[in-house]
């Protein structure tokens, strides 16, 4: 029976029996967390637990099944769900007498939250945040799913607590099952392949040519993610070869990404992906981790593509970044939340008729029509219109009839006023300084510092390079976040994959060497590299953590495709035999869908392995889609 099967009979067991509840009172610890997600739960009616031991011995203490639910700050469904159920009392008596209720902040515990999302894609076939898992008390995964309204989410509690009385044998067996079939699938029995460069990029190409959307850019036909490690690597194939379709694909999709509703032409930055498949409508939150790809992302497509308008882009998200996203230290910020602080969400971007009417001279209202949308038609919903880029300085000069460097400076006052107004809004942040993206930042100002004479993004990555050096590293293992002297959170493969990256980037660009990489890559290997592949998380505080030979690349880079470029490249001997053998452990899967493992199909193009079976060989390998990046 395959994994969806066994969800159908956990689902059905759970309709079976009648709740006993178990009358030992939990209190909330949230509050005050040092992260603002966990926090703005410190005042749920429901009794939330922190992670850990604790939490796992009470669960086992009491007989009580794990409830486990992980999201983010920045994520809107995970704000709905809130609004809806934990703060609802009749939720919160169900949970806290016959659930221990825990709640996590999938960045700071992302290895815990990546192992939760590959057991509910498994059985549900899709997976995103908020997610929601019950466990069994010694931490078997026994059903899990996202947002859920309050009703059918209320319904599915007690008929849960009822079977975990009735039925909890059967339940633990269906759960042990479960998770014994998902460590089975995780693990790739294939043996290692060869294969020409040639025929790598013809096959990365042809997978490029069947997912690629050629009307309005990027992949797949619902919901637009940037995808910039696919675009990134298709950059490399065009630098290399240029066949056409290619470049216009490239074009295409960057300029929809910039000039449509991904961008925020006032404020700069990009949102996170978009609902819709022609970019109108964001998801309204902005992540530190799509700042710095997709600055880098624009760096190089004007280099290969030519494209002196994409350097503009570049810049204008590398200093919205260094204005808005700054904390102590010299790190930055996770995320700026999808809702204001009224509970909309996009609320902070939109501008009502009103507003424009009010604030804005008639000559100026025509000039934020032209260029950004603004009062032409009508609006997007009932909030007003979204800003969206819909010429450019050069298109309005002629459509006004007036010269380029005047349009500028005209553009520069209209936006300069429109953002003094929305400065009085309210946009709540994550503060948190996580390590793995900062280190993605150090690699783009490293960038940044090579490519602009800008004295401001080399100081910002030198602070940035101290901080990730001198604060996360003890000598023996990285820390996820620091507050003080404490640490915070559990680093994953990604904290030492894209450090090490970082600083690597970065003693490139200032021409220094960086003494602590070596240790902090060997680290990354002991911690999370096997002769079958890789782990996400070091801590195994649940039974079940998998293995796989690869990591894709999703929203963010592969973290062990990263680890391995970063060891080739350090010219230490012992480091670069490690990165070989995992190079080949992943092989098989890589070949078979190199597009979706572009971090790692670059190493094949680059440096392919020497390997004993044909490029044919060994049977297909799993097809590969882009679930884990949605957030509903």
């Amino acid at each position: 029976m395959n994994l969806r099967g066994l969800l159908a009979l956990l689902l059905w067991a759970c309709a079976l029996g009648r709740a006993v509840a178990d009358d030992t009172p939990l209190k909330n610890q949230l509050a005050g967390h040092p992260s603002p997600y966990l926090a703005m739960h410190g005042h749920d009616p429901v009794a939330w637990q922190a992670w850990g031991e604790t939490a796992l011995r009470r669960a086992r203490e009491s007989g009580k099944p794990l409830y486990l639910s992980s999201g983010y700050f920045a994520c809107y469904w995970c704000h709905v769900m809130q609004h809806e159920s934990y703060a609802d009392p009749e939720v919160a008596k169900w949970l806290n007498r016959y659930f221990i209720p825990v709640k996590i902040d999938r960045e700071l515990q992302p290895g815990l939250d990546a192992y939760l999302i590959e057991f509910v894609t498994a059985t549900r076939g899709h997976a995103g945040w908020p997610l929601n898992v019950f466990l069994t008390p010694d931490g078997y995964p026994i059903v899990g799913f996202t947002y859920q309204r309050r009703d059918p989410f209320l319904r599915l509690l007690k008929r849960l607590a009822g079977a975990w009385k009735n039925q909890r044998g059967t339940l633990e067996r269906m759960a042990r099952r479960a998770s014994s079939e998902l460590l089975q699938t995780s693990v790739d029995d294939r043996k290692p392949r060869d294969i020409r460069p040639d025929v790598l990029r013809a096959r990365i190409l042809k997978q490029a040519r069947a997912a690629g959307d050629e009307l309005q850019g990027g992949f797949g036909n619902q919901s637009k993610f940037p995808m910039p490690g696919q675009l990134d690597l298709l950059l490399d194939l065009l630098a290399g070869h240029d066949d056409g379709w290619t470049r216009e694909f490239l074009t295409l999709t960057l300029d929809h990404m910039a000039r449509r509703g991904l961008r925020d032409p006032l404020g700069g930055g990009f949102f996170r992906y978009c609902v819709d498949p022609a970019w109108r409508t964001p998801h309204f939150e902005k992540m530190l981790y799509t700042q710095a790809l997709l600055a880098r992302l624009y760096l190089k497509a004007a280099r290969v593509l030519k494209r002196p308008d994409y350097r503009e882009v570049a810049r204008d998200t590398l200093n919205f970044l260094l204005a808005t996203l700054k904390a102590g230290d010299g790190a930055f910020i996770a995320s700026l939340s999808a809702v204001d602080d009224q509970g909309i969400e996009g609320g902070y971007y939109r501008w009502s008729r009103a507003e424009l009417t009010q604030n804005l001279e008639p000559d100026e209202r025509r000039l934020a029509g032209l260029a950004w949308g603004l009062g032409i038609g009508e609006p997007d919903d009932e909030g007003g219109w979204l800003p969206r880029q819909r010429a450019t300085p050069s298109e309005l000069a002629r459509a006004l009839k007036l010269d380029e460097a005047t349009i500028q400076q005209r553009l520069k006052a209209l936006r300069g006023k429109l953002l003094s107004l929305r400065s009085k809004r309210s946009l709540p942040r994550d503060s948190k300084p996580l390590g793995a993206w900062n280190g993605l930042v150090l690699s783009a100002l490293a960038d940044a510092t090579l490519a602009f004479d800008d004295a401001a993004y080399r100081t910002a990555a030198r602070r940035l390079r101290d901080y990730l050096a001198q604060r996360l590293w003890d000598g023996r293992r990285l820390a996820r976040m620091r507050l003080g002297e404490r640490a915070v959170g559990v680093a994953s493969l990604a904290d030492y994959a894209y450090i090490a990256a970082g600083l690597a980037d970065w003693a490139r660009a200032s021409g220094r060497a960086e003494p602590m990489l070596p240790a902090i890559l060997r680290a990354g290997f002991r911690y999370f590299a096997s002769d079958k592949g890789w782990r996400n998380a070091s801590a195994r505080l649940l039974p079940a953590v998998t293995v796989t030979p690869a990591y894709d690349d999703g929203a963010l880079p592969s973290a062990s495709g990263v680890l391995i470029a970063t060891a080739l490249a350090s010219g230490d001997a012992e480091l670069m035999a490690k990165a070989r053998k995992m190079r080949r452990i992943g092989s098989a899967e890589v070949v078979g869908q190199p597009l979706w493992y572009a971090s790692h199909a670059r190493l094949l193009l680059t440096e392919p392995p020497s390997l004993s079976a044909g490029p044919e060989a060994s049977r297909p390998a799993k097809s590969k889609d882009q679930r884990s990046l949605h957030s509903k």
